[in-house]
């Protein structure tokens, strides 16, 4: 415990001295919210399911049942879930001026919704739809809805044709702008939080490299090792949502107290 609360003053430390910092999560920031991650062993989304047989550019394309019946269930918990003390110590470290950008791998809406005001959503969100045959943009949280009631993919108003929620499948490219607008973020910042983020999916995985290769010290929070923990200032390997709190009381109270 003593070495927990060091390494969360380490950490406080480089955000109170911060010119730019940046936040990177992924999906273990949301488990607190009730929305598993994709690979723990018993109980992630992948389990028993194959990502190539359900979530994939193809499967939409020639079997979109098998995508719908599969996103229901996680569609429902995304309806349900509400915004964690982690998410909310993020937007608290935006609100007060520690923090410019949330970078998230998340498709759940969670970061906005606890406040933060920039928020770069890499792999989308099931907020909007798109039609496959007359590509027009619609608001997708009543087709959400009713599709976790009734189980009925979510149709076109003006065509009728399936709406594809905005959220990036298994062989599909992360959209070229938000994508740009991260990089150009990492680039920028001196300090990046890395945040329940298993850090093994593309390209998303390889922005923490381009922030340390700029310069940028990295605080990496996350339950299992990555790739990338011999190269973190401070590196915990610990529940994001138990110590990210403390990170910016500490920040908080620091600054608090020379006011």
């Amino acid at each position: 415990m003593a070495e927990l609360s060091g390494l969360i003053e380490q950490a406080a430390g480089l955000l109170r001295g911060a010119r730019a910092a940046v936040a990177l999560t992924g999906a273990g920031i949301s488990t607190a919210s009730g929305i598993p991650d994709f690979r723990s062993p018993h109980d992630g989304l992948w389990v028993p399911a194959d990502p190539m047989q359900v979530a994939s550019q193809l499967t939409f394309r020639y079997a979109p049942e098998r995508f719908f019946e599969w996103v229901r269930p996680l569609a429902a918990l995304i309806q349900r879930a509400r915004p964690n003390a982690g998410h909310q110590a993020l937007a608290e470290l935006e609100a007060d001026g520690r923090l410019t950008t949330v970078i998230t791998q998340n498709i759940d809406e969670l970061h906005g919704r606890a406040g933060s005001q920039k928020v770069l959503e890499i792999h989308g969100s099931l907020a909007t739809a798109t039609c496959v045959m007359c590509q027009s943009t619609w608001p997708g949280h009543l087709s959400l809805q009713r599709f976790v009631e009734d189980g009925q993919p979510p149709r076109c108003p003006a065509c009728g044709s399936l709406l594809k929620p905005n959220v990036t499948l298994m062989g599909e490219q992360v959209p070229a702008g938000v994508m740009q607008a991260a990089r150009s973020a990492v680039r920028l910042c001196d300090v990046l939080l890395v945040l329940g983020s298993s850090l093994e999916v593309m390209p998303a995985a390889a922005l923490p490299v381009e922030a340390l290769n700029h310069g940028a010290r990295m605080i990496l929070v996350n339950f299992e090792p990555t790739y990338l923990d011999a190269r973190a200032a401070v590196l915990m390997h610990a529940d994001v949502n138990a110590v990210l709190p403390r990170i910016a009381a500490a920040v908080r109270n620091e600054t608090n107290a020379h006011t």
